[in-house]
């Protein structure tokens, strides 16, 4: 089986594609880099396509290194037939893998392994034959210095028996897909920590049961994590009797003894063996696809944060709100820059509203602030009310933000670095002053994880959540594209070929040799070769460059089509950038080369319509209702006006302008059926909802969208 063979059996993609695709991606070409720009190459694949491929192929190389590696163990062992060669060479399932190698497996000493060393192997294959009638007698041969009697030699067969029950094939698999089709998970409460377990929220799994192929991945992983915690025992299993037929239908063939005793052996070897080895892999198959869907939800929703509207390039006054350490304030330039910082002081205990709203005034007037952002924490609201009660001269737009992982990001090096004369406080202020003016270029130098946009995400294989999340980011950096004369070094290093290493020389360079004039000009950073610049150059752009093609997404590689089409018409190339009705008159089969097809040349004049167009929208002014400030407030039947600030399986929690997010469980998003949250609301959204349920103890207000 060839790697693009293994990869159709999952993709409903051509062979071209897949090869192709395998091929540029052997080229250390990436994902970004080939899905936008070599689309004729591989059909027109879009990102998520050609991530299946790469993630496949892999996959396949794994499987190929592990055939390698059982193979050699058994041989190494003597043991590797030519029948047992041909079975693990003609599979591609991991799990027929390990149960091939199974009985070639270092372990530890068995009973069976103790069985044989007294010579009783022998009789368990004659057992198993299922052809002896006097097995009493037949058991009295093996008497030796270490077995004395019937029932010893019997017993020690049955364990050899049992072994090999648990080492077959086609028993394993069957009773695998019996645990997958018919497996219940439960839960019973711990009682010593009964009282523990209520408060922390897992009462609802002190006596639970439920399909395990149906368990929503969030149950499951809240299961999981109650256990983990000491709170609950879980147990996954199927009908008892239902297994041992199958097992007794599949080995028994006769009606004596013989069957007697392996029916005994399949008994000893279910208890034993099967059942614990094949629950804990049901468990972990369930547990790996929770693990994947919650991934998944925190995936798209980073992908929306990342991509949340920007202010774009405007002068801001960021404050990270609080009441006895006062309210930190930062002015920031059109570059995020900062201009200024001081602590104003308007809430309890100090109280000192009235010089807070000079110091404020003062500040909006002398820096020229066109926009206040404020952070979502703690005294927010309060904060909100106070500098709307502010009497400006030209009055600047407000914004709340949310501040998840701004604390974060003020105690990391990125930030000590960046500021290193300034304390964490000044950092958190400045961090949620950017992230108004740029989301993406300011969320990319906090760990993903702490941004809390997610479900369960302490509880997932870590090393596939960063994949995931990595892999996130990169397409929302690349999607956007970067400015490379003011791009962080975080931010470069998401860019498409560069990485970690190479945007700290970008950076390095750019201090000391000043702003890019092109982009030919990244040649000259040291370790940037021809495959990175191939890569990454037009993902980034130069405004008010030597060439105007600089500030958009044509690769350079086509620049000489352009001029082509710009010298046809008779126009310069800057007086054909967004000339919509000369580009019209263009017919793009007439400039297809043999790197560039017709899907590329189509993809150069979109973007010669409307050069470096930002996907995002721009970024809104949203008003909470300003009667309601905390959660006693809040009482049934109230409509309110809220913004989503996250996303779950079961649902999606608004901000209502209170400490305290509302749960608009799936059920309550819209009349009728609802299988995925985000076919219904967005994060940041702004949405209707109405109070169903408050519970102030608690802490916990449920909502509704249908109204």
């Amino acid at each position: 089986m060839t790697h693009a063979d293994f990869i159709k059996r999952t993709l409903n993609i051509s062979d071209q594609s897949i090869t192709a695709t395998l091929k540029l991606l052997a080229e250390d070409c990436t994902i970004p880099f080939i899905s936008r720009y070599r689309k004729d190459a591989t059909g027109n694949l879009d990102e998520v396509q050609i991530e299946a491929i790469f993630k496949l192929n892999k996959q396949f190389e794994e499987i190929k290194k592990r055939k390698e590696s059982i193979l050699k163990t058994i041989e190494d062992q003597g043991a590797l037939s030519s029948d047992l060669r041909q079975k693990i060479e003609k599979s591609f399932d991991l799990q027929e893998l390990e149960d091939l190698y199974l009985p070639y497996k270092k372990k530890r000493k068995t009973k069976a392994d103790a069985a044989k060393e007294k010579g009783l192997e022998p009789l368990a294959k004659m057992i198993m034959s299922q052809n002896i009638q006097d097995l009493q007698h037949l058991a009295s041969r093996y008497f030796n210095d270490q077995v004395s009697t019937e029932e010893e030699a019997l017993q020690g067969a049955r364990d050899i028996l049992a072994e090999w029950i648990n080492e077959n094939g086609y028993v394993r698999k069957n009773l695998r897909r019996l645990f997958q089709r018919k497996a219940l998970i439960t839960s019973k409460v711990v009682k010593a920590n009964k009282e523990e377990a209520a408060a922390q929220k897992f009462s609802q799994y002190f006596d639970w049961e439920e399909s395990l192929n149906r368990i929503p991945s969030h149950r499951l992983l809240a299961m999981l994590r109650a256990e983990t915690e000491g709170f609950v025992k879980t147990k996954i299993e199927i009908d008892k009797e239902e297994a041992l037929d199958f097992i007794e239908n599949a080995l028994i063939t006769s009606n004596n003894e013989c069957a007697d005793q392996i029916s005994l052996a399949i008994k000893n070897s279910y208890k034993r063996l099967l059942e614990p080895a094949i629950s804990n892999e049901a468990l972990q198959e369930a547990k790996e696809k929770a693990d994947q869907k919650a991934i998944e939800i925190f995936a798209e929703n980073l992908r929306q944060l990342l991509l949340a509207p920007p202010l774009g390039e405007k002068r801001i006054l960021a404050i990270d709100p609080g009441f006895k350490s006062g309210c930190k304030i930062v002015c920031l330039d059109e570059k995020g820059d900062l201009l200024h910082n001081e602590t104003i002081y308007p809430h309890a205990p100090q109280n000192d509203a009235g010089m807070a709203m000079k110091k404020i005034r003062s500040m909006v007037n002398a820096y020229q602030i066109e926009a206040i952002s404020i952070g979502n924490g703690t005294a927010s609201r309060e904060t909100e009310f106070f500098i709307k009660k502010i009497g400006f001269e030209n009055p600047p737009q407000v914004f709340v933000v949310s501040e998840a992982g701004a604390s974060v990001y003020s105690a990391s090096k990125i930030a000590r670095d960046e500021f290193p004369s300034f304390d964490v406080t000044v950092r958190g202020a400045i961090s949620i002053g950017r992230r108004l003016s740029d989301p993406l270029a300011e969320l990319v130098k906090i760990d993903a994880k702490s941004i809390g946009v997610g479900q369960y995400q302490h509880d997932v294989d870590q090393s596939q959540l960063k994949n995931e999340l990595d892999s996130t980011v990169m397409k929302c950096v690349n999607s956007v594209g970067i400015n490379l004369n003011t791009a962080s070094k975080s931010l470069l290093s998401y860019v498409s070929g560069i990485g970690e290493k190479m945007a700290e020389n970008i950076v390095t360079y750019r201090a000391e040799n000043g702003a890019f004039e092109d982009r030919k000009q990244l040649k000259k950073v040291p370790r940037l070769g021809e495959k990175a610049y191939q890569q990454a150059a037009a993902f980034i752009r130069i405004t008010q460059g030597k060439n105007p093609l600089d500030n958009s997404a044509v690769h350079p590689e086509a620049y000489a089509i352009v001029e082509k089409m710009a010298k046809d018409l008779e126009l310069k190339t800057e007086n054909l950038i967004a000339n919509k009705e000369q580009i019209k008159t263009i017919n793009p089969e007439n400039y297809i080369t043999e790197t560039i097809g017709i899907l590329g040349i189509k993809d150069i004049l979109k973007e010669l319509e409307k050069p470096g167009l930002d996907p995002r929208k721009s970024a809104k002014v949203f008003e909470f209702d300003p009667s309601v400030k905390s959660i006693k407030n809040l009482k049934p039947g109230m409509i309110l006006p809220g913004i989503v600030n996250n996303i779950t399986a079961f649902g999606c929690f608004v901000d209502v302008g209170i400490k305290e997010s509302g749960l608009v469980h799936i059920s309550q998003l819209k009349e009728g059926f609802v299988s995925d949250v985000n076919e219904v609301v967005k994060l940041h959204q702004h949405v209707q909802v109405r109070i169903v349920e408050v519970d102030e103890d608690r802490k916990r207000v449920q909502l509704s969208m249908i109204l």
